[in-house]
C-alpha cells in the first residue's frame, strides 16, 4: 500500500481543537503585547470563547497574575473580568491582593461584575485600601453582592475605621436591606457629608427617609 492510505481523515474536532489552542495563544500574546489596542481586542475574544475553551484560559490568566510586569498583571485581571465562568472570582480574589493598586482596583472592579459571598471578607477589608478608588469599587462589589453582605456591613458600620464606615455605608445605601436602618439612621449625625448623602438616599430607597426626616 501507498504510505499514505489506511489513515484517513483527520478528526474534524481534533483539527477544531487545535485551532483553538492556536487562537488562545494568540490572544494571551497580545494581551501582553504592551499595546493596549491589541489587548482589549484580546480580552474580547477570550470572552467569546466557547465555555470548552475556558479552564485552558483562566489557567493561563492565572498564570499571567504572577508576572513580574504590572500591565500584564492588569491585563490578566481585566479579561478574567470579562469571562462568564464561575472559577473566575476565586482568580479575581487572587488578583486583589496585588501590591499594585491599579491591579487592585481591577480584581475589585471584575468582582462587581461577578458578585459572590466568598469574596465578602476581601471586600470588607479592602474598604479601608490606602487606595480610595479601591475602597470605593469594592463598596460597589459589596453593594452588588446584596443581603448575604448586610451582616458584614453592620459590623463595619460598629467598629470600623471612618473610612470604612463610609464605604459601608455606600454600600447599605446601595442593598436597601431593612437590617441597615438603624446603622443609616446613626450615620445622619457623622459630621461627614458624604456618610449623610449615602444614609440619607438608602434610607429614602427603603421608603422611611420622610418619617425620620418629618418636623
Amino acid at each position: 500500500m501507498a504510505g499514505g492510505q489506511g489513515r484517513g481523515p483527520a478528526n474534524p474536532t481534533t483539527r477544531l481543537n487545535n485551532y483553538l489552542t492556536a487562537e488562545l495563544h494568540n490572544y494571551l500574546t497580545d494581551l501582553a503585547s504592551g499595546d493596549d489596542e491589541r489587548a482589549e481586542a484580546a480580552v474580547e475574544g477570550l470572552a467569546a470563547l466557547p465555555p470548552a475553551q475556558w479552564n485552558e484560559a483562566l489557567d493561563a490568566l492565572q498564570a499571567m497574575l504572577t508576572s513580574p510586569d504590572i500591565d500584564t498583571r492588569w491585563w490578566a485581571a481585566r479579561a478574567l473580568a470579562a469571562i462568564p465562568d464561575v472559577q473566575v472570582p476565586v482568580l479575581l480574589l487572587k488578583a486583589f491582593t496585588d501590591e499594585e493598586a491599579g491591579v487592585r482596583q481591577c480584581a475589585a472592579l471584575g468582582l462587581r461584575l461577578h458578585p459572590t459571598p466568598m469574596a465578602v471578607p476581601a471586600l470588607i477589608a479592602a474598604l479601608s485600601d490606602e487606595d480610595s478608588l479601591v475602597a470605593d469599587l469594592s463598596a460597589d462589589a459589596l453593594g452588588e453582592i446584596g443581603a448575604s453582605a448586610v451582616p458584614a456591613l453592620l459590623e463595619v458600620m460598629q467598629n470600623g475605621s471612618h473610612k470604612a464606615r463610609l464605604g459601608a455605608t455606600r454600600a447599605l445605601a446601595t442593598i436597601g436591606d431593612q437590617r441597615a436602618i438603624p446603622a443609616l439612621c446613626a450615620a445622619l449625625d457623622s459630621d461627614s457629608a458624604l456618610m449623610e448623602y449615602w444614609a440619607t438616599a438608602g434610607l429614602e430607597k427603603m421608603g422611611v427617609g420622610m418619617v425620620f426626616f418629618k418636623p
